[in-house]
């Protein structure tokens, strides 16, 4: 039978089935067969191929993983490999926050660039909003910059309630999962848009104003969309993954040399530098990407952080 992976650790799946039932599945022989090679082989949102235990009516084997439409994926610098988060997803949800924890725009910038790369359709969400008037300015000026190169920007706030109707009406009938660094609120957010789940959310560390981890493992939720937020509606909903906090996001699979492909406002410009393909777009004369940059059709806050990130995989060496 054909089953969908809520969650899963330590080669123990939850697995929701073709005939409505859950099992807590295994991969049979311990290796499933891919042409990935990830320290987890499998994430919520992946359908597999299982056979059901003669035994046990809740357990079941894994014999076989369904082509994906997508997948996202990051690199874990702790293990050293890279990690799968999610697959087949409608939207990526990237979460952040104007302060509290503190405002990261080369997270998102890594994020986005490693959407682009694997063709999933991102959205900022700013959560705590309210928050914003504290914020320095560049922060406001950040968020523009993503709205002119085409990105989806929500400001919400769930503590307010404030966007949280346009959130819920993006979301329906889709699959979407959530990233972003500890304390940005994604459990909070889950448990506005369907207010019969209670997520345990966590606080911030005082000292560094960064949150603390309550996701430990990435898990996939069919929500009830709130009917306060769908205009009174009942039985609308969504799914959604709930990525763990991360306070890093590190690309995997783009190299240094190729991260302009994956910055979208770039594009038109590639090619047409007078050294082509060769050029670095950093000191030569006849870069179009830096005429581009000079004539305000890519912004500069946007250069400086394809140029951090740049530096960062041609020296491994990260900042936040």
């Amino acid at each position: 039978m054909r089953g969908l992976i809520l969650n899963g650790s330590k080669n123990v799946f939850e697995v929701e089935c073709d005939d409505e039932r859950t099992r807590f599945c295994s991969i049979k022989g311990k290796i499933l067969k891919t042409d990935k090679e990830y320290y987890n082989p499998l994430a919520p949102g992946d359908y597999v191929e299982l056979e059901d235990s003669s035994l046990e009516e809740d357990k079941g084997l894994i014999v076989g993983l369904l082509p994906r439409k997508n997948e996202f994926v990051r690199w874990n610098i702790k293990k050293r490999e890279p990690q799968l988060l999610a697959a087949n997803l409608d939207y990526l949800l990237i979460v952040t926050t104007p302060n509290q924890p503190p405002f990261r725009p080369r997270f998102i910038d890594r994020a986005l660039a490693q959407a682009e790369y694997q063709e999933i359709t991102p959205i900022i969400v700013c959560n705590k909003y309210d928050l914003a008037e504290s914020q320095d300015p560049d922060f406001q000026k950040q968020l523009s910059a993503w709205e002119e190169i085409g990105y989806k920007v929500l400001r919400i706030s769930a503590s307010t309630g404030d966007g949280m109707e346009e959130l819920s009406r993006l979301l329906e009938n889709k699959l979407s999962a959530l990233v972003g660094q500890s304390g940005v609120g994604k459990s909070s957010i889950i448990n506005v848009l369907d207010n019969s789940i209670v997520l345990k959310t966590g606080s911030l560390s005082q000292k560094y104003g960064r949150g603390t981890h309550t996701t430990t493992k990435g898990s996939l939720m069919h929500i009830e969309l709130s009917e306060s937020l769908v205009g009174g509606l009942q039985g609308l909903t969504a799914d959604i993954i709930d990525t763990p906090g991360v306070r890093r996001f590190l690309l995997h699979d783009i190299s240094a040399e190729n991260l302009h492909l994956y910055f979208r406002e770039f594009k038109p410009f590639v090619g047409k530098c007078d050294f082509g393909m060769s050029c670095s777009h950093i000191n030569e004369k006849g870069c179009a990407i830096k005429q581009a940059v000079e004539d305000g059709k890519i912004s500069e806050l946007r250069y400086d952080s394809w140029m951090r990130i740049m530096q960062e995989l041609k020296t491994g060496s990260f900042e936040d």
